[in-house]
């Protein structure tokens, strides 16, 4: 199933089954890329340290996919939720559009999607992953193995490149913890300000705003050439599925980059 205005006549529990497939897709394919991975890496992917999660799907000119360990308030009046669970991992998705929530329609998306106004107006700080499918995409197993598989691709590079800045940082372990913390929460301009305190001085590290940016400036400033290269949790699902856009680890922390804050 599409999404975009030639979808707007189909039956509103058809768009949220195929919303509810698409999400089970996305997190099933994450985990099972996951499980390729050695398990100290697993344990260090932020899906599975969070074991449940609460989706929001919410439709504004783009639909948006974001999933957040903050909690919602159970549903009330229209609003609608439906649980799911795949090998461990349990979430809530919540769906959200301007009949639920108005100020959603108020979003300005004419020149391209608004994640971080979305997320604004869902009151959500701090997000694992933020999926974005432009209109005439499509809810499909492939695009959701797309973005699941990249999704993880994305966070378990940030976590080998926190792992290898913790390494060549020795006695500021701290701040490389509190790194980690905001990376994995998408606090970018955290990450920014702690990146900053670990490398003082250094101009490629205080120019770096994208959270990718910010670990590969870091990486070079503290002598190793280990930098691996990230796409930052915000993903875009446009004319090229899957395609990943800026973020935090692989969109906010982010496969994109993976979550985020703000």
């Amino acid at each position: 199933m599409g999404y975009g205005p030639e979808t707007m006549g189909t039956a509103p529990e058809q768009m949220r089954q195929a919303m509810a497939e698409f999400v089970a897709a996305v997190h099933e394919a994450y985990l099972a890329q996951a499980r390729l991975l050695p398990p100290a890496e697993q344990g260090r992917l932020p899906l599975l340290q969070a074991r449940r999660l609460t989706v929001a799907a919410a439709g504004a000119r783009n639909l948006h996919v974001i999933g957040t360990t903050e909690r919602f308030p159970a549903p009330v009046g229209q609003e609608v939720e439906v649980a799911g669970a795949a090998d461990g991992l349990a979430w809530e998705l919540r769906f959200f559009d301007p009949v639920v929530l108005p100020e959603l329609g108020l979003v300005a998306e004419a020149d391209g999607p608004a994640p971080g106004e979305v997320r604004r107006v869902l009151g959500i700080s701090t997000y694992l992953y933020h999926l974005v499918v432009e209109p005439g995409s499509q809810l499909t197993p492939h695009h959701a193995t797309h973005a699941g598989t990249g999704l993880a691709s994305a966070h378990a590079t940030a976590a080998r490149e926190l792992a290898t800045v913790r390494a060549h940082a020795p006695g500021r372990q701290d701040l490389v913890d509190e790194l980690a913390g905001a990376t994995t929460a998408g606090l970018v301009r955290a990450q920014a300000l702690l990146a900053r305190e670990l490398a003082p001085g250094d101009e490629a590290v205080a120019a770096a705003t994208d959270p990718a940016a910010i670990r590969a400036a870091l990486l070079k400033a503290l002598g190793t050439q280990e930098t691996l290269g990230t796409q930052g949790t915000l993903g875009t699902l446009g004319t090229t599925p899957g395609t990943p856009g800026p973020g935090g680890l692989p969109s906010r922390a982010g496969a994109p980059e993976p979550g985020g804050s703000g």
